[in-house]
Parts: C-alpha cells; sequence; structure tokens
C-alpha cells in the first residue's frame, strides 16, 4: 500500500511539474530575450482554461474545444503585447511589475465579468475517462496520463523548434546577447512577439488541459506563477532545458514532500510533533531548495552562456 502510494504521489508531481514547465517556458524565453517582467503570464494559463470552458461548451466537445482554445489564447497573447506589452520594454523592471500587477487585476475582474466568480467545470472527455492498470493493484486515471504524455510531446516539439530551426538559432541567440542580435540586423522586437505570443499558448495549452481535473476560477494562475518563477530561477533564465528539468524537480519535491514530509520526520521525532512540523514545512520545501541553488549555483543549474 504504501509503495502504491509513492507511485502513485510521484506519477501527481510529474504532472504538476509538466503542467510548471508549460509556464515557464514561455516566461523564461521572454525574461531571457527582452529582460522583461511579466507578472501576468500567469492570466494567460487563466484564460486558456476559461476558452477551454466556452469552446467545450459551444462544441459539446474537449477535443474541439482544445484545439480552438489554443488559437484563441495566441491571439489574446499577441494582442496583449501589442495594446499594452511592447510599451514596456524600455521601462526599468519596476515600471514592469507595477504595470503587470495591474493587467492581473484587470483580467481577473474581467473574467467575472464574463463568466462569474463561480467555480466553472469541464468534463473530461469520454474517451479518457476512468484509469489505466499500470500493474496489478496499481490503477491511474487516464487523462492524468494524457496530460504526462502530451506535456512530454510539446517539450520534445519546444527542444526540436529552439535547437533546431532558425527561429529557435535567433531565439538562443537572443537570450544569450540580445543587443547583438539586434545590431545585425535582426529585428528584436518582432522576434519577441513571436516568442511572446507562442509563450502565451503554451500557457493557455496548460490551462486548458488542467480545466477537466481541477475547477476554473478568477486568479487560479496566480500561485501557479510564482512557483513558474522558481522554475527558471532554479533552471536558469533563458534555458528550456533548465526549465524542463527544474518543474520536473519543483513538482515531485512540492508533491511528495507534502505527502511523505511528516513519515519522514517520524523518524528523528514524536509523530504529534512530527505531524505539525512536517504540515509546517512542507510548503517551504521549493523554497529550501531555490535558496540552496541560488548559493551554489547563482545562475541556475543550467545557466544560459552569455
Amino acid at each position: 500500500m504504501y509503495t502504491t502510494l509513492i507511485l502513485v504521489q510521484t506519477l501527481n508531481g510529474l504532472q504538476f511539474g509538466i503542467i510548471l514547465f508549460l509556464i515557464a517556458a514561455g516566461l523564461t524565453l521572454v525574461f531571457g530575450v527582452m529582460d522583461f517582467i511579466n507578472l501576468a503570464h500567469g492570466v494567460q494559463y487563466m484564460i486558456g482554461a476559461y476558452f477551454a470552458f466556452a469552446f467545450t461548451s459551444w462544441t459539446g466537445s474537449f477535443g474541439l474545444g482544445l484545439l480552438l482554445a489554443l488559437p484563441a489564447a495566441l491571439v489574446f497573447g499577441l494582442l496583449l503585447e501589442a495594446l499594452v506589452f511592447r510599451h514596456l520594454y524600455d521601462k526599468d523592471h519596476l515600471e514592469q511589475v507595477l504595470a503587470t500587477f495591474g493587467i492581473i487585476l484587470f483580467l481577473n475582474q474581467g473574467v467575472k465579468v464574463v463568466w462569474g466568480s463561480s467555480p466553472l467545470f469541464v468534463p473530461v472527455p469520454e474517451f479518457l475517462q476512468g484509469s489505466i492498470v499500470l500493474f496489478e493493484g496499481f490503477f491511474y486515471p487516464t487523462y492524468r496520463l494524457a496530460i504526462i504524455g502530451a506535456g512530454l510531446g510539446v517539450a520534445a516539439l519546444l527542444y526540436v523548434l529552439v535547437n533546431y530551426t532558425r527561429a529557435g538559432m535567433l531565439v538562443r541567440a537572443g537570450a544569450t546577447n540580445a543587443k547583438m542580435v539586434s545590431a545585425l540586423g535582426v529585428d528584436i522586437r518582432r522576434l519577441f512577439m513571436i516568442v511572446f505570443g507562442f509563450g502565451a499558448m503554451l500557457a493557455g495549452f496548460a490551462g486548458a488541459m488542467v480545466a477537466p481535473i481541477l475547477s476554473v476560477e478568477p486568479g487560479m494562475g496566480d500561485n501557479l506563477l510564482i512557483l513558474a518563477f522558481v522554475v527558471i530561477v532554479i533552471g536558469g533564465i533563458g534555458s528550456i532545458r533548465g526549465a524542463f528539468l527544474a518543474a520536473l524537480i519543483i513538482g515531485l519535491v512540492d508533491t511528495l514532500g507534502r505527502t511523505f514530509a511528516g513519515d519522514v520526520l517520524r523518524l528523528f521525532m514524536d509523530p504529534g510533533a512530527a505531524s505539525t512540523v512536517g504540515r509546517a514545512v512542507a510548503p517551504m520545501l521549493i523554497y529550501i531548495l531555490m535558496a540552496a541553488v541560488l548559493f551554489f549555483r547563482p545562475a541556475g543549474l543550467f545557466p544560459v552562456k552569455r
């Protein structure tokens, strides 16, 4: 029974890490290429979930809803970039933080006006309902495995795009030295617009994928934004590989820590104290990990060479 619990929580941690990676991938490239702090990136995750709900309700099919939600999230991200963000590129970080925080407040209220403040729910697709027997006595929800598989597929596609295409070469060059790339004749603003739109679509995809297992509600991306910043700090700003590995590490540490911190502490103290201390320490584990990484490797585990 204990082994089964460990395996279940490990898969839950991998699924959580995949979602974090989809959010952090665009954020780390935006920060790496343009040195732009976008606190409003988490609302793209929320908007993707609301688009999935709206289009699924309209079409009656989650698959069609997802296919429509992705370009809608892309267009919405490009619209935000054109109307707001491109006017902030030359501002200092404090102004960027204040302006993008204002976008968070505006969009959180905006979805309340359009969809209301009550949580909304998206049904799990019929063909992905139920559980799969991974081995005797061990069942795991099919849809959660689909999230892991889809996330790994997107990560592989992103790796190919970044490392083996001309656009990816320009993105890597921009993350290394944006001023030099611009001096060589590359329209760095246009490059950033592409990166921003693609990152918005990835975050929207993450929101759409979790809509059937979590409630869709205003502010649902705010807490994940904090974790996404932890991911890019640990992985290294501008590094896709770093974001992927750091997201998986954080997903596992957070999920396993919240489940087993008390059990581990029982080896060193009485059960009552271990349970109390475990509940207090578990939410801090990822931040302790971040502090340790910053102490030993201030640029992150896989920093972009500059």
